[in-house]
């Protein structure tokens, strides 16, 4: 079944390894935005950037969070994750710090987005949103194991929230 994914990640530092996984075509996902179209729409203030988030992820089956080494804790990637949490969407994470970004260069592992959401219960999202980091050091490597996991991680973030 072909699904629909958007895309969550820290836009400056980490572009580029985003776009090696979405230029692989595995999973149909959101259009990527120039930055002079991000510029203005953050000029039209908080209610503007909430629609927009809004709008990208009406239609989508599920939220892939890209974790780099500053994703954690950024306001509108927290609320891009309750989003699609509170919609009922699938969600999950792929550390993406050792895929190589344009100067060539890894960066440190991040820490994990869904510690930082609080549940109903006064537990975290992380015991309930998984967050894969691949078990390789070389950048082709880190590629190719997301490129070949994440259609399987897709359907268990759906599966998981059918339960």
């Amino acid at each position: 079944m072909s699904r629909k994914a958007f895309y969550s990640f820290h836009y400056v530092r980490d572009s580029h390894r985003v776009a090696q996984i979405r230029s692989a075509g595995v999973i149909e996902g959101n259009q990527t935005v120039s930055d002079n179209a991000w510029e203005e729409v953050k000029r039209g203030g908080n209610a503007a950037i909430k629609r927009w988030i809004d709008d990208q992820l009406h239609g989508k089956s599920v939220a892939i969070i890209m974790i780099g080494s500053e994703t954690a804790g950024r306001k509108w990637i927290n609320y891009e994750i309750e989003k699609a949490w509170n919609d009922g969407k699938g969600v999950f994470g792929v550390h993406i710090h050792r895929l190589k970004n344009l100067a060539q260069l890894q960066s440190p592992k991040g820490a994990n987005p869904f510690t930082s959401i609080p549940l109903t219960n006064g537990g975290r999202l992380s015991s309930l949103v998984k967050a894969y980091d691949p078990p390789y050091s070389d950048s082709k490597d880190v590629y190719r194991y997301i490129t070949q996991n994440i259609p399987t991680w897709v359907e268990a973030a759906i599966a998981d929230r059918k339960r």
